[in-house]
C-alpha cells in the first residue's frame, strides 16, 4: 500500500527548500529553488513536485521566514505574499501546517546527529533544559525550544528584530553611525546577509579605512581567504555582536540545554568562527559569566535542518487545517 505523499518546505528570503517524507518521516529528494524565480510558494512547490515526479501531496508543512499568525503571510525579506487557503486549494491538500522557519529549526535540535553539530567552546548540555537557536541568513532568525510533559515545544517570535546593543566604545561608534540612518537598529539590520554590506561600510568609517562596496558573499569569501584585513575585521565584529546576542538569548530562555547557531553564513566561516570573539562575548555577562561558561554553543552543519523540524511538526499535528 502506497503512503500518501507528504511534502515539507523551508522558505527563506533567498532560497526555498523542499523534500518528500518517506515512511520513516525522513525528508528525501531535497531540492533548493531560488525564491526570486517563482511568483509564490504554490508555483515553487508545483515545480518541485513536477521535477520529483511525485503524486499530488495530501499534506504539507512549510517553514516560512515570516510571522505566520495572520491570514495573509508576507515574507520579511522577499516579495512572496500568500494565504493558507490559497495554498490548500491550489494544491488540493487535506492538511497544511505553516510555521515560522526558526520554530521548525528549533524542533530539529533534538534530532540532529552529533556529526551535524560542531561545538564551539566549553560547556555541556543539561538534560531536559531549554535550548536556543539563532542564525544569520538573508535575515536573522531566533527561536527556542522548551520541554513540557515529555514534549518539545518551539517558540515562535521575531527576536531578530530586537534592538542591537554595543559592548564597547568601538561598537558604540558603529551603532551611532547606524542610528543616523535608521530610527531602529535591530540585530538583523547588521547581523544578516542583507546587513553585512552595511556593517562593512560602518566598520570602514569607524576604523578609518577606504570603503569599497561588497556583497555579503564577497565579504565572507575574502575574510575566509585571509587576504583582506578589513573583511576579516568586519567578520570579527559580526561574530562578536552575534556572541553578545546569543548570550542574551541564553540568559533570557535559561537555555542550559545549549545555544545552536544556524543560518547560511556561520557554517561558511569554518574555523574563523571558532577563533572569533563569539564565544568570549557569549560568556561576557559579568556576574553571570560562570552560568554561561557552562552552556555549550554549537554550529549547525546540517544542510536542511528546518525540513527535519517541519517533518516532526507535521507528524505531531493532528487535525491541522
Amino acid at each position: 500500500m502506497n503512503l500518501p505523499t507528504r511534502i515539507v518546505g523551508d522558505v527563506g528570503g533567498t532560497h526555498a527548500r523542499f523534500a518528500l517524507l518517506d515512511e520513516t518521516n525522513t525528508p528525501r529528494q531535497v531540492q533548493v529553488l531560488a525564491v526570486a524565480d517563482f511568483a509564490g510558494p504554490v508555483e515553487a512547490m508545483q515545480a518541485y513536485l513536477a521535477a520529483s515526479a511525485s503524486a499530488p501531496p495530501s499534506a504539507a508543512a512549510i517553514a516560512i521566514a515570516a510571522p505566520v499568525h495572520d491570514g495573509v503571510v508576507a515574507l520579511t525579506n522577499a516579495s512572496w505574499s500568500f494565504s493558507r487557503e490559497r495554498i490548500t486549494a491550489r494544491l488540493g491538500l487535506h492538511r497544511l501546517l505553516l510555521l515560522n522557519d526558526f520554530s521548525a529549526l528549533a524542533l530539529s535540535l533534538p534530532h540532529l546527529p552529533a556529526a551535524e553539530l560542531r561545538q564551539v567552546g566549553s560547556g555541556s548540555s543539561a538534560a531536559g533544559a531549554a535550548r536556543a537557536v539563532l542564525g544569520p541568513g538573508t535575515g536573522l532568525g531566533v527561536s527556542g525550544l522548551l520541554q513540557h510533559s515529555g514534549h518539545w515545544l518551539p517558540l515562535s517570535g521575531e527576536g531578530g528584530h530586537c534592538s542591537l546593543a554595543p559592548a564597547d566604545a568601538r561598537e558604540a561608534a558603529i551603532l551611532a553611525l547606524a542610528w543616523r540612518e535608521f530610527e531602529h537598529v535591530s540585530a538583523e539590520r547588521l547581523l544578516s546577509g542583507s546587513g553585512l554590506p552595511l556593517l562593512h561600510r560602518l566598520v570602514a568609517t569607524v576604523d578609518g579605512r577606504t570603503h569599497v562596496p561588497m556583497t555579503a558573499v564577497e565579504i565572507v569569501a575574502r575574510a575566509t581567504a585571509g587576504d583582506d584585513q578589513h573583511c576579516a575585521a568586519v567578520i570579527d565584529t559580526f561574530c562578536a555582536l552575534l556572541g553578545s546576542l546569543a548570550g542574551n538569548l541564553a540568559l533570557t530562555l535559561g537555555a542550559r540545554g545549549g545555544v545552536y547557531v544556524g543560518g547560511g553564513i556561520i557554517p561558511r566561516l569554518g574555523g574563523i568562527f571558532d577563533r572569533s570573539p563569539f564565544r568570549s562575548r557569549f560568556e561576557a555577562k559579568g556576574r553571570f559569566a560562570p552560568y554561561l561558561a557552562a552552556i555549550p554553543t554549537y554550529v549547525i552543519l546540517s544542510p536542511a535542518p528546518a525540513l527535519l523540524g517541519a517533518a516532526h511538526a507535521l507528524a505531531a499535528c493532528e487535525g491541522c487545517q
